[in-house]
C-alpha cells in the first residue's frame, strides 16, 4: 500500500473516521490522479464499481478530507471546485480554454511565506498561486 495512503488512514482512523468501501474508492482515487477532478469527475469515475454510491456520498467525503487536511479544495472563479490530494508545497496553471489544471514547483516562492510575515507581523498559514493561460492543446487549436 502506498505511504499517502497509510498515513490517511492513519489520520481518519485516529479522528474516528469509519473506512467504508466508498470512502476508500474516493481516497484512492484521488490519491492516485493528477488531473485535481472535481466531485462529479469523481463520482463518474467510481459510480460503475459502486452503483449505490451518490454524487452526495461524494461531496460528504471530500468535506471530511477537507477539514483533515487530507485534500485540498481549490476554486476558480465560475468552475466547479476541483480537489488536490497532493499536499505538498506546488503550484497550479490553470488553461482559460478547458479548463485543464496543471501542477507546478517554482523554489524562489519557498520564502515567499516568511518574507510576508516578516514584512506585515501577520502569522503566515498558507499561500496560493496559481498562473492562466492556454494548455499547449488549446494553443494549438487556436492556430490551426
Amino acid at each position: 500500500m502506498d505511504s499517502r495512503m497509510e498515513q490517511a488512514l492513519t489520520k481518519l482512523k485516529a479522528t474516528g473516521v469509519r473506512m467504508t468501501p466508498q470512502r476508500h474508492a474516493i481516497l484512492a482515487f484521488l490519491l492516485n490522479t493528477m488531473t485535481h477532478p472535481t466531485a462529479d469527475e469523481i463520482y463518474k469515475a467510481l459510480a460503475p464499481r459502486y452503483p449505490s454510491m451518490s454524487v452526495a456520498t461524494v461531496y460528504n467525503n471530500l468535506k471530511v478530507y477537507t477539514e483533515l487536511g487530507l485534500v485540498r479544495e481549490m476554486t476558480y472563479g465560475d468552475h466547479s471546485a476541483r480537489f488536490d490530494a497532493d499536499m505538498s508545497d506546488h503550484y497550479h496553471a490553470l488553461c482559460e480554454e478547458c479548463g485543464k489544471l496543471v501542477d507546478f514547483a517554482y523554489k524562489p516562492l519557498n520564502d515567499l511565506e516568511i518574507t510576508a510575515g516578516l514584512e506585515t507581523g501577520f502569522l503566515i498559514k498558507s499561500h496560493r498561486v496559481e498562473v492562466y493561460g492556454l494548455c499547449t492543446d488549446c494553443a494549438s487549436a487556436r492556430q490551426v
